[in-house]
Parts: structure tokens; sequence; C-alpha cells
């Protein structure tokens, strides 16, 4: 027979709830396994990653998948997810160098993506251009004709020859037939417009998009030596180099200033994870460092190298 004091007792409503707690917690605990297995089992694609698949075919195909299309598409999706995880459960992503270098490289995408997150003003902007402005300097242009005396056909005679015909060009119209007939035949143009040092350097020599820049428009000049020989030239035109307004290359600056901003975070994030770490090398027997005492050695352990980058 029980007695009345522990009838009394399991009457208690506070006694309930604290049996009712318990018994929540161990069945939590009893199930939470399973729970978190079968979670491991689960595939969830979210509106957003749908919407996503349904974008990347309209941009390639110009058209809306078939609900066949678009089933084929969400259970490429799932072979993706399942033989991701079944690898990383057969540990198929340790000491893998293709992996490492992936996942290294979306650390470095996340530490610029802080960066490009902030929406720099027009002062900002101003600001930075005023200190980099020669990053965006337009280069001089330069459009000539040339006439060509080619050290293949006149030999040591091609320079003296160059010479003799500028002085029989004074007063001839700069396109007449007979200042051609001064010249040889060149292999590309005997017309350039447009044409920056680097292209001319490209094209005939350093040393001859240096002479170039040197000349004066409306006469014939030279002789200029070139790769290919001697040239006489004709400046048609001349457009000195310049350092554009801030208004003419805004969005110029907007994309290089991001550029800058995500390079300048990448490099604080690598640093900051960079000193966490120390390097060990293998270091040969009797080989000593510096006072500096950034590394230490000896036959049976390897060196300690501190924190900072190689």
């Amino acid at each position: 027979m029980i007695p009345a004091s522990i009838k009394s007792l399991l009457r208690e409503p506070l006694l309930h709830f604290i049996v009712l707690g318990v018994a929540l917690f161990v069945g939590y605990a009893y199930l939470k396994p399973g729970v978190e297995a079968e979670s491991l089992h689960q595939i969830a694609l979210t509106l957003d990653e749908m919407a996503q698949l349904e974008m990347l075919f309209e941009s390639q195909w110009h058209r809306p998948p078939t609900p066949e299309e678009f089933s084929a598409m969400i259970e490429t999706k799932v072979r993706q997810q399942v033989l991701y995880r079944e690898a990383l459960a057969m540990g198929l992503d340790k000491n893998d160098e293709i992996v490492e270098r992936r996942m290294a490289q979306k650390m470095q995408f996340l530490a610029e993506d802080i960066a490009a997150a902030h929406e720099p003003t027009s002062e900002e902007l101003r600001a930075w251009y005023a200190e980099n402005s020669d990053r965006f300097a337009l280069p001089g242009r330069v459009s000539f004709r040339h006439l060509y005396f080619s050290p293949d056909q006149r030999g040591t005679q091609a320079y003296d020859d160059a010479t003799r015909a500028l002085a029989r060009l004074a007063g001839e119209p700069v396109d007449s037939a007979f200042a051609e007939s001064l010249g040889d035949r060149f292999m590309y143009r005997n017309y350039y417009a447009d044409q920056t040092s680097v292209s001319l350097a490209r094209d005939f020599g350093p040393s001859f998009a240096v002479a170039v820049s040197t000349l004066t428009p409306d006469s014939w000049q030279g002789p200029i030596e070139s790769g290919y020989g001697w040239h006489l030239v004709y400046i048609d035109s001349l457009i000195p180099g310049r350092v554009p307004d801030f208004e003419e290359v805004q969005q110029d600056v907007k994309t290089a200033w991001l550029g800058a901003q995500k390079e300048a975070a990448w490099k604080k994030a690598y640093q900051d994870m960079r000193a966490r770490y120390t390097l060990l090398l293998p270091v040969p027997e009797n080989m000593t460092k510096s006072a500096s005492g950034a590394v230490t050695s000896s036959a049976d352990a390897p060196a300690q190298v501190s924190g900072a980058p190689l």
C-alpha cells in the first residue's frame, strides 16, 4: 500500500515536469545519431538552386527546359551531391592536390569578395585616381607615311640613297608617284595610322619608335633605321600622350579600384592566416642558419621557420 505522502508527491505538477523533461532529453540523445545519419542521406534543393538550373539552361539554349530536361538537370545535380558525399565518406579529399588547390582558390575568392562588397564613393575614387593617374595615361599616337630603302637590294648604299632621296623630295607632294618611286617595295604597309610607341617598337624596333617620337609633322625626315633597313618618314599627325580627366575614365577607375581592393584584402587575409602556421623544412645535417634564429636544426629534427611567408 502506497503511503499518503508518496501519493501526494506523485500528484505534484513539478515532479511531472521534471520527469517529462528527463524523458525528452533521453529520447533526443537516443534518437540523435539516427537523425544525423538520416540527414546525411537527404539532398535538399532550394528554389534558388532550381531557378539557377533553369537560367543556366536558358542562357545556353535560349529557351526554357522541357519537364524531362529539367528533371535530367536535377538528377545531374543529385548525382554530383551523391558522388561528392560518398567521396568525402571515403576520405578521397585527403592528400589530393586538385582538391587542395580548389579549396585554396575558394578561400582567396572569399577574402576578395569582402572587398568587392563595398561600393566606393565618387570621392574615394577621385582620391585613388589622384594617386594612380599614371596607370590611365593615354599614350601618344602618330600617323605617318614612309619610304623604305632596302639593304638587301642596295647593300651599303641604302643609307646614302635615302639621304639623296630626302633632298629630292623637297617641294614634292607627299603621296606623289615620284616620291614612291624613290624607295623600295616594303613587305608591309607604306602608311600607318594612330600608332603608339609600343606598336611601333613591335613592328619596327625600339630605336625606330624612339626616333619617330622626336619628329615634327608635315615634312619628310630621316633617314631612320629600323629592323628592316632605312626609312624616310613623313608625319601626318602627332597626338601627344596625356592623363585623362577623371570623368573620362571613371568606370575604368572603379574597375581598377575594385581590383586593388581585392588584392589588398587577399594579401591581408593571407598574412593573418599565414601567421598562425609554422613551416617545418628538412635540413641537411650540420646546416646552420644565421643568428636571426629564423631556422634551427639538428640531425634528428626538421627546421622550424617562422610564420612569415618565405
